[in-house]
């Protein structure tokens, strides 16, 4: 029997955003995880605001809309508050009712500002690493490095000469730039609206655009990311973030650590042996001189592991 083509004409719900979400939704262990680290932060999100003045966004809704930002992989505040609009998944997540109003998109941006300058977005990340660890989630003694270039907010047409300004035609606020036959370098020119970042590429035959190297420290029990940095790309930032991601970990007992080709290196290996860390990366049989890694390491059958692992963690996080 053909149903009936009812328009929506109802006026009220008394359904909340709770009920619209099933049980064994993952965004429900997490939100979990996010309500008692915020409850641990509330003393820090009061020393941060006036007593009087104009309420602002409550950081307890704009922390966990951040997160969906990142889980979600969405590009913008605007499109981040369009989908909110009409997403009672997210509403419910973030601890809005259905018919609250939503925030402006610059608001939104300004009040991110201000938890990133004061580092609680930071802290909050933290103690949820700590909570993790605490519940035994963690891996403690195995771990995984991997690096990718972070695409720079700034675009190739004021990418110009650091000794002279670089002739162009048309309006000042977007000039015209003919790179046509010219050897553009991180030496010789750099950003006017981003100096720090570098042109970089992910392999050979890609474009070069103006980047940062966003680096991760991964455990291998859960796949959870402990630490992260962002350097640089001039080269050899995946190395060093890694050895500074190492050189944090909590302890004294020996671990080990995972890599691609691109932390087969002399300099790598020999550091991370002073540090106490058995480097478990790929071997570069290619590279001149032969690989640093040798058959000393390889034997074990924690070798073979590590690089199971962590090819594992690089598809995931790829897809």
């Amino acid at each position: 029997m053909r149903g009936d083509d009812q328009q929506q004409s109802h006026m009220f719900s008394y359904l909340s955003p709770e009920a619209r979400v099933r049980k064994d939704h993952p965004l429900r262990a997490i939100r979990a995880m996010v309500d008692e680290v915020l409850t641990q932060l509330s003393w820090r999100f009061d020393a941060m605001y006036a007593r009087v003045g104009r309420p602002s966004i409550a950081p307890e809704k704009s922390l966990p809309a951040q997160l969906l930002q990142m889980l979600y992989s969405i590009r913008s505040e605007r499109l981040l508050m369009e989908e909110m609009d009409y997403n009672l998944l997210f509403r419910w997540f973030v601890g809005l009712n259905a018919d609250d109003a939503l925030w402006d998109a610059t608001v939104f941006s300004k009040n991110r500002d201000r938890l990133l300058e004061a580092d609680v977005a930071q802290e909050f990340l933290v103690r949820v690493v700590e909570q993790a660890r605490a519940k035994g989630l963690t891996s403690d003694e195995h771990f995984t490095v991997d690096g990718t270039l972070l695409e720079a907010w700034a675009g190739r047409r004021v990418f110009n000469r650091r000794t002279a300004a670089h002739a162009s035609a048309g309006r000042s606020g977007n000039p015209t730039v003919n790179f046509r036959g010219e050897q553009t370098s991180n030496e010789t020119h750099e950003s006017k609206t981003d100096p720090d970042a570098r042109l970089a590429r992910k392999g050979e035959g890609k474009e070069s655009k103006l980047s940062y190297c966003g680096n991760l420290l991964v455990e291998n029990r859960n796949g959870l990311i402990v630490d992260a940095e962002v350097f640089q790309a001039n080269g050899t930032a995946e190395r060093d973030a890694a050895l500074v991601m190492l050189e944090k970990l909590p302890g004294i007992q020996p671990v080990t650590v995972g890599g691609d080709k691109g932390f087969d290196t002399r300099d790598f290996v020999k550091e991370c042996r002073n540090l106490r860390v058995t480097p478990h990366v790929a071997q570069n049989l290619g590279r001149r001189g032969g690989s640093a890694i040798d058959g000393r390491t390889t034997r074990h059958p924690a070798y073979a592991v590590s690089q199971r692992r962590g090819s594992g963690l690089k598809n995931a996080s790829a897809g």
